[in-house]
Order: C-alpha cells, then sequence, then structure tokens
C-alpha cells in the first residue's frame, strides 16, 4: 500500500507534463526514488526545468492518502504501469497514462481482440443504429468493445455488446464517482457490473473537455483496432482515429450519406484508406488468425431493433465449432470483362491486377501506375461493391472470378 502512495503522488502532480513524469520515471526508475530524490538530482533529468522541479519538491501525501480512501469506498483497483495486470499494448504507446483506476473487471487486453467503437454525439439515427448492430455483432463474435461512454455514437456501441451479452470497456475523462452525461447512469451501472470502467484520472476529478482528447489516446491505445461509426470533420472520433494510426492501429470505417456533414470526417478516413465497414467480419477477419480461440468464424444475427417481430423463416444461428471453409473460388461470383461491366478505368486496372492474387496496397499502386488518392478511391467503391475484400496489412484479394 505505500508504493502506491508514491504512483499517486506523481500522476496527481500538477503542472508538471505527462512526458515530464514518464522521463522520471525512466530516469530513477520508480515513484518512490523519484519522491526521496533531491533537487539537484531532478536537475539532471532531460528537459527539467526550474518551475518543474519546484512542483518536485512538494513531499506531501495527503492527496494520495484521500484519493486511496475514496478508492476504497468506491471499490475501485489501482494498475500501475509497472504491474503485471498493466496491458502491454497500452505501456508501449507513446504516452501511456502512469496509472489507471479500474471499476468491473479488468480483462488481459493483450490477449483480447479489443475493437474500439466511437463517433459523434449528435450522431444521426443511422449511425446509432449501424453502431450498436455491428457492436452486437462484435461482442457476439467473441470481440471486446472499447468505447468512451459519452452519448450519442458511444453509448450505442456500449448497448449493442450489453445486448449480446458481451464484454464492453469503457474509458472516461473524469472520476468513477462522477456521472458524465447523467443520461448514462444506466448505462454506466451496467457496464461496472458486466464491464469495465478505466479512467486515468482519480475520484471526484470533473469531467472536463480538455480531458476528451487525452483520453482517446488509451482507447485506442487498448484495441488492435478502431471503428469510427460517424464523425463530422472536426470530431474527438476523428482524434482517436489518429491516434490509433499513430499507435500503428487499423481503422475501418461505416460508410456514411454524402453531403452530410455528421460524417464528413468519416468519409474523409475512406478516402484516404480506412477499410470499409459493413458488418463485424469485415473487422474480425482481419484478427481471426491470429485470436482464433477468441474469434467464432460465423456472423451472429442480432435481434430486430424497435420490438419488432422476427421475420418469418429466420430462426436465430448457432456458430458450429469449427469455422466453414472458404468458397472455392470458382463458386465466386463472375464478373464478365468483355461486356458491360461497369467499371472506371482504374478500378478495371486494379481488378485484373488482382486476378489470382493477394497483392498490398503500395504494390499495387507500383504495378498499375495509378496515384495514391485515385486508388485508394478505385478500392473504396470496389469494396462498398463486393468485388474485391481488404486482408490484414492492407493487402487486397478479389471477392469475383473474371471472366
Amino acid at each position: 500500500m505505500a508504493a502506491i502512495k508514491f504512483w499517486l503522488w506523481l500522476a496527481n502532480l500538477p503542472r508538471l507534463s505527462s512526458q515530464m513524469k514518464l522521463t522520471l520515471l525512466e530516469h530513477f526508475g520508480g515513484p518512490e526514488q523519484i519522491y526521496y530524490g533531491e533537487k539537484e538530482e531532478y536537475f539532471l533529468v532531460k528537459g527539467m526545468t526550474r518551475q518543474a522541479a519546484d512542483v518536485l519538491m512538494n513531499k506531501s501525501l495527503s492527496q494520495a492518502d484521500q484519493i486511496l480512501g475514496d478508492c476504497d469506498r468506491l471499490g475501485l483497483q489501482i494498475i500501475t504501469k509497472q504491474d503485471a495486470g498493466y496491458p502491454d499494448r497500452l505501456r508501449n504507446i507513446f504516452d501511456p497514462p502512469l496509472l489507471l483506476y479500474v471499476q468491473g473487471r479488468m480483462p488481459c487486453f493483450d490477449e483480447e481482440v479489443a475493437v474500439a467503437m466511437v463517433g459523434t454525439r449528435q450522431a444521426s439515427v443511422y449511425a446509432l443504429e449501424q453502431g450498436e448492430r455491428l457492436a452486437y455483432q462484435m461482442a457476439g463474435l467473441g470481440a471486446v468493445v472499447v468505447s468512451g461512454l459519452a452519448s450519442g455514437a458511444d453509448a450505442a456501441a456500449h448497448r449493442g455488446a450489453l445486448r449480446a451479452n458481451g464484454f464492453t470497456a469503457a474509458v472516461i475523462g473524469g472520476g468513477h464517482d462522477i456521472v458524465f452525461p447523467k443520461e448514462n447512469r444506466g448505462l454506466y451501472e451496467d457496464i461496472a457490473a458486466r464491464g469495465v470502467i478505466l479512467s486515468e484520472y482519480p475520484p471526484g476529478t470533473d469531467h472536463m473537455g480538455s480531458h476528451f482528447p487525452v483520453r482517446n489516446r488509451i482507447i485506442s491505445g487498448l484495441s488492435v483496432g478502431v471503428v469510427v461509426m460517424e464523425a463530422p470533420e472536426r470530431s474527438g472520433a476523428l482524434i482517436t482515429a489518429n491516434r490509433a494510426l499513430d499507435q500503428g492501429r487499423d481503422v475501418f470505417v461505416i460508410p456514411g450519406q454524402v453531403g452530410d456533414r455528421r460524417c464528413a470526417g468519416s468519409n474523409l478516413l475512406l478516402r484516404d484508406g480506412a477499410g470499409v465497414v459493413t458488418d463485424a467480419w469485415d473487422v474480425l477477419s482481419h484478427y481471426a488468425g491470429q485470436y482464433p480461440h477468441k474469434i467464432r468464424s460465423l456472423r451472429r444475427e442480432e435481434p430486430r431493433r424497435f420490438g419488432a417481430p422476427p421475420l418469418p423463416g429466420k430462426p436465430e444461428k448457432k456458430p458450429p465449432e469449427k469455422a466453414p471453409p472458404e468458397p472455392a473460388a470458382p463458386a465466386l461470383p463472375l464478373l464478365d470483362l468483355s461486356g458491360d461491366h461497369g467499371l472506371t478505368d482504374d478500378q478495371l486496372r486494379i481488378v485484373k491486377a488482382l486476378d489470382g492474387r493477394t497483392v498490398q496496397v503500395d504494390d499495387l499502386i507500383e504495378e498499375t501506375q495509378i496515384p495514391t488518392r485515385r486508388i485508394l478511391s478505385a478500392l473504396t467503391v470496389l469494396e462498398l461493391d463486393r468485388i474485391v475484400a481488404q486482408e490484414s496489412g492492407k493487402r487486397f484479394s478479389l471477392l469475383v472470378t473474371l471472366k
């Protein structure tokens, strides 16, 4: 218990950047060594300023004692960056949080297909329905759905995962004892009981606007990929997508209506090469080979929304124990290139280059000599038309047989 006090002391020192705290840890080896350091020792740390050194001379542990009392009262666990339970995925990003306050059951994220689902708070009805449907499928197939417990798209993702009796993780931008937004209280309680709620902010911390872009790095850092459900050009969801790209994560997008400002930013991600998502398997197929013990290979049917009765003759499908074999090439739909195929010149060159092959996008650009922006645009349309499929590593293959 004594050691955790030094972590809380360091994590909550004001006017000290997260990067400086990480640099101090690297230099001294642990928060206790930092705490007992002398001022002249602090100046040996790269980037140390006089103001930062003055902050470090505040040796009071009273705030740490108060936080420990609050965590005990709220039933929160504290996991520090040096603990075994701290996810390696998060530890290895550029600016990992020093510690996490945990409510609920903390999974081993490094062994899970954790997929972040993010979007605008002012999401359209279409985005809310598609996001909840997709999260239901994701959780039903064995993925962990990660989001931010905000209103709109985030809430839809959490609801979908819970409806599937799956596991969902919420990363919040304030203290656990302050529910934000207030209308999500019931959802908050459900996630705390059946999933996990994480924060790098201690109890009593308000959910300030400046906290949300910061917490987004945790959402993407815990995940193998990020799905953007709907996002305008200036959106926290786009910040999460950009952080995901910086962290080497995959980014996927649910296509939105052209001209709708609510999805202008997410559609730009598609233009720039993000993966197209129409159902969960578009995402999970990238990770099923790496996590075969986690992902079930058949898509799960979600119940119809708004109390509508199920369609007749469509009983719920039960996934078999083994994945079905991949369809043989002759069973694929035929695309007759001799007639009116409806492809543009760029699309035609791509399709011919992919015949019988799986090709990385950079190699496609080199082989076809099509400019990057045009080839990404053409591939997006071909994906939507189910002519090509994107695999892991930005590789593409045909979903049709050429004639």
